[in-house]
């Protein structure tokens, strides 16, 4: 009996964890009300084979291929109609703009003063006289733009070039050389192993060696 329980949570654990991974990366990123309807009825789903093992699998496999198919096969239709992504999605909602507040987009959203508070101190924000747009995603988040007087300085307004940066190229990670990052920067393991060696490490000393795009290595031991 313990282990019908078993094989039936490690089935349905790897099951979701498959349907999930096809919905794509919106689906934890951010939860859409189309998206976190979806969420809460996986989460039923797969409860009812693990606390009913007199019931078959497939009563849980098939509501969870169906539901996923219909998840992708309208996540690609709302990537060619807007109306649809409107109606499925909603759409984002101005709740400040040029400095106002507009009351009317607010109780639209249902959404009090507390709760732009509340979001606007999450992004260290304290001043609302400081905010020229804020804007309610479909998500839920508020996304704020700040006046032009109170955005913190770039480079760009003192005018000062900056050079290229990119990203880091991931060299060692977990002790194991990543042999695709370095063919595409066009070095060889031979190179690395050299590198390391002058620091006194070996390969499987390092935990992460990166190299970044103006040559500075960076590397952690284990």
């Amino acid at each position: 009996m313990i282990w019908g329980y078993v094989y039936r949570t490690i089935f349905v654990y790897f099951l979701v964890l498959l349907v999930l991974r096809m919905m794509g990366k919106r689906e934890i990123g951010q939860l859409s009300p189309f998206d976190f309807v979806v969420a809460i009825i996986i989460a039923e789903l797969a409860v009812m084979p693990i606390e009913h093992t007199d019931r078959p699998l497939w009563q849980s496999i098939l509501p969870l291929a169906i539901l996923s198919a219909l998840h992708i096969v309208l996540s690609y239709a709302t990537l060619f109609s807007r109306k649809l992504r409107c109606l499925i999605c909603g759409h984002p909602q101005v709740l400040i703009k040029n400095g106002a507040l507009l009351l009317g987009e607010m109780r639209k959203a249902r959404y009090n003063l507390d709760d732009l508070v509340a979001q606007m101190r999450e992004k260290g924000i304290v001043d609302l006289g400081d905010v020229e747009f804020a804007v309610l995603e479909t998500s839920g988040e508020l996304s704020i733009i700040l006046k032009s007087q109170h955005r913190p300085v770039t480079p760009v307004d003192l005018g000062i070039p900056t050079a290229y940066e990119g990203l880091p190229t991931v060299l060692v990670m977990d002790g194991e050389v990543m042999k695709k990052n370095l063919e595409e920067i066009n070095l060889d393991e031979t190179w690395l192993q050299k590198t390391l060696r002058e620091r006194q490490l070996t390969v499987n000393q390092v935990l992460l060696a990166t190299l970044s795009t103006d040559g500075r290595l960076y590397v952690s031991e284990k």
